[in-house]
């Protein structure tokens, strides 16, 4: 087990420590990186802290203390530096929603446990069994309002924490890889993590995503478009999230029933009519003018598969299953689940699966043969 250190803790909240701290972390070989984001408390969401260790110290760069954020792109795209996180799909893309950075080369600690079949897949939970650390995962800790200044010296442990123990988590678990032969399997995985950017929602049919607009009738929806309109105007107004201006279910009783007495409305209450009375009768009344609005028709279905293609489908997914259980491995790891699809359909050669995005080339090399065989045989 790999031995623990305790490393100090640098909170950076100017241009010129940053740079600084930049300049020492393009001299090592590797990086632990993290983000902390204040969806639950503000909108729009707030990258709030960017939390990097190194072999020598974690650092805290503060984004909300200042701007000059730019000496974190070169670090971050740098093929040279590693960066070793967990779950990277989510700091990727915020640092691509809030700066348009991007991360290359790669090392995600979740998908490498996933490769090297832990059960448990929680950052608390390989840090406890790999390197023997309990890390403090409270639910209110985890819940905390990242954009509140000044941190309390329990955040800021906290943030610290999440990166603090990756490299030797990285160490433990490429080390579990490389007895298993899969290191470069889970390295072409992590090559392909670099090309995940944000994309933002269709603001025009957000709307459509409220819980319980299904049930509205057209003229219901055209409402639901309006009162949707006036509380994200007034939640980027407050800097609040939807859910602490209006909650959903308030918006779908109102739309269902546009003539029903505010001071009534469920979830509304005495403050939220004195405050928003008037804006919603307005938004009401602009809904009700409006032309009714038709949900747009779902994707076209595919045909319903017969009863020899679903055989066929189960059939592949049991030999998948198979290689899965005999290298405890999550089957779906193994082989895309659309690839097999289209193989139990017909709609697909094995020739064109071979050559499909979806398929890795790891896969290729070590299932592709298995597979071919299979399908010759059945």
């Amino acid at each position: 087990m790999t031995q623990m250190t305790t490393l100090p803790v640098q909170t950076v909240t100017s241009g010129d420590q940053l740079v600084a701290a930049v300049e020492a972390m393009h001299r090592e070989p590797a990086i632990a990186l993290d983000t902390e984001s204040n969806s639950f408390f503000h909108y729009p969401e707030q990258l709030c802290l960017v939390q990097i260790a190194t072999s020598r110290a974690v650092v805290i760069v503060d984004p909300l203390a200042f701007s000059e954020v730019l000496p974190l792109k070169g670090l971050l795209a740098s093929p040279g530096v590693q960066k070793i996180l967990h779950a990277a799909d989510y700091d990727v893309r915020s640092l691509d929603r809030a700066w348009g950075f991007r991360v290359s080369n790669i090392y995600d600690t979740n998908l490498a446990a996933r490769f090297a079949g832990m059960m448990q897949l929680g950052l608390a939970a390989l840090a406890e069994e790999l390197l023997g650390v309990k890390l403090n995962k409270e639910k209110r800790l985890q819940r905390s309002d990242w954009g509140r200044r000044p941190l309390s010296r329990e955040a800021r442990e906290y943030a610290a924490a999440d990166v603090r123990h990756l490299m030797a988590l990285r160490d433990e678990l490429d080390k579990r890889l490389r007895l298993l032969g899969r290191a470069g399997w889970v390295a072409e995985e992590f090559t392909l993590l670099e090309r995940i950017r944000y994309e933002p929602p269709d603001t025009e049919l957000a709307f459509l995503g409220v819980k319980g607009s299904r049930d509205l009738s057209p003229r219901g929806l055209a409402v639901l478009r309006a009162l949707f309109a006036f509380r994200d105007l007034e939640a980027l107004r407050q800097g609040r999230p939807h859910f602490r201006i209006l909650g959903d279910a308030t918006l779908v009783y109102l739309a269902a029933q546009p003539e029903a007495d505010l001071a009534q409305t469920p979830g509304l209450g005495t403050a939220g009519l004195q405050r928003f009375g008037p804006s919603l009768q307005r938004a009401i009344q602009e809904g009700i003018s409006a032309p009714p609005f038709h949900r747009p028709p779902p994707a076209q279905r595919r045909d319903r598969p017969t009863q020899e293609q679903m055989a066929r489908l189960q059939m592949l997914k049991a030999w998948r299953s198979a290689l899965g259980e005999r290298l405890s491995m999550d089957p779906s790891l193994l082989w895309p689940t659309v690839s097999l699809e289209r193989l139990a359909g017909q709609t697909s050669t094995l020739d064109a699966e071979l050559a499909a995005p979806e398929v890795r080339a790891w896969q290729l090399q070590e299932f592709g043969a298995s597979l071919r065989t299979l399908l010759v045989t059945t």
